[in-house]
């Protein structure tokens, strides 16, 4: 945070309190200085790691290119359900100007609670389907944002380049994520497709995944993970077991690659972020109604390739494919 965050203070900085900032304990959270005349902003991260992340800062991002004035109050849930609720009835309590949402659930809590607060959101990968918008082509209502849909068919593509023996794919999924279902049922379609075996392994929590990935070995050629929250937080894990048994992972979004995957396709996530941002800015400036703009999503050439280098050489996988 960039606006008067303040960490630890000394006693000579207690007038700097008294003058209005301040910090907020719910789930992890961040308010900044008040400013006369500002626009006041929540931002409502489900969760945190890189993918979210970078969609947050691209948001804020996009807020200081358009030169407005406004004040962020950062909330993060860290992925627990009950303090999800919690953050969204105090953005709704608080009357924000604009609340940006960040994931499904978080989208999903506020849209829950009011109907006049515009929302943008990010990082859902089916508005509609979520129940967030009548339609991604005309939303409706006071939600609108950018989509994180992957490109499963060059991901799929991917995988049987790198891995052309492959026949049968594992889908690592939390079953409590609605965008991560939709994007099982797209990849599971896509690999029928193209000839490939298709089997579902699901979680309820990150405590189960070790105890999940190990019974995939042996059943499997190559696990695929979504975009899914829980599965993203814990891919240390997911890979380590993979790679220790020489199963790949071909995944849907390059922070996941980052920490052990072997390769993917990948959403921009700062650039879905930015996006998010520039509509953003244009509500809060009376340019347009968040339910008269259409959800957005990354262009083709906006997917970046992401391979990691030292997974590959781990499981013998040959890269010269790719050039």
């Amino acid at each position: 945070m960039k606006k008067g965050f303040m960490k630890k203070i000394g006693m000579t900085s207690i007038m700097a309190i008294l003058m209005g900032t301040m910090l907020v304990g719910c789930g992890g959270s961040e308010q900044v200085e008040s400013k006369e005349g500002a626009y006041n902003i929540g931002v409502f991260q489900y969760t945190q790691h890189k993918a979210l992340d970078e969609a947050n800062k691209g948001f804020v991002k996009a807020l200081d290119d358009s030169g407005i004035s406004y004040t962020l109050d950062q909330q993060n849930a860290s992925g627990d359900p009950s303090t999800t609720q919690t953050i969204a009835q105090k953005l709704v309590d608080d009357k924000k100007d604009l609340i940006f949402a960040i994931a499904t659930p978080s989208a999903q809590a506020v849209a829950g609670l009011t109907k006049d607060i515009p929302i943008v959101l990010t990082a859902v990968t089916d508005p509609a389907d979520a129940g967030l918008v009548v339609s991604n082509e005309a939303p409706g209502g006071n939600v609108t944002g950018t989509s994180d849909l992957n490109p499963v068919e060059k991901q799929v593509e991917l995988l049987k380049q790198l891995l052309p023996e492959a026949k049968t794919v594992g889908i690592l999924y939390c079953s409590a994520e609605a965008n991560s279902k939709l994007q099982v049922n797209l990849v599971k379609e896509v690999c029928s497709n193209n000839g490939l075996t298709t089997k579902e392994f699901t979680v309820s929590n990150s405590n189960e995944i070790q105890t999940v990935v190990e019974s995939m070995i042996g059943k499997v050629d190559v696990i695929y993970t979504p975009t899914d929250n829980v599965i993203s937080n814990a891919m240390a894990t997911v890979a380590m077991v993979a790679t220790n048994n020489q199963l790949p992972i071909i995944c849907g979004e390059e922070n996941q690659v980052t920490a052990g995957a072997l390769a993917t396709y990948s959403v921009d996530y700062e650039k879905l972020g930015y996006k998010a941002g520039e509509m953003a800015v244009k509500i809060l400036k009376g340019e347009a109604k968040a339910g008269d703009l259409p959800i957005e999503y990354l262009s083709d050439e906006e997917y970046k390739l992401s391979v990691n280098e030292e997974t590959a050489k781990t499981l013998n996988i040959d890269l010269s494919v790719l050039e």
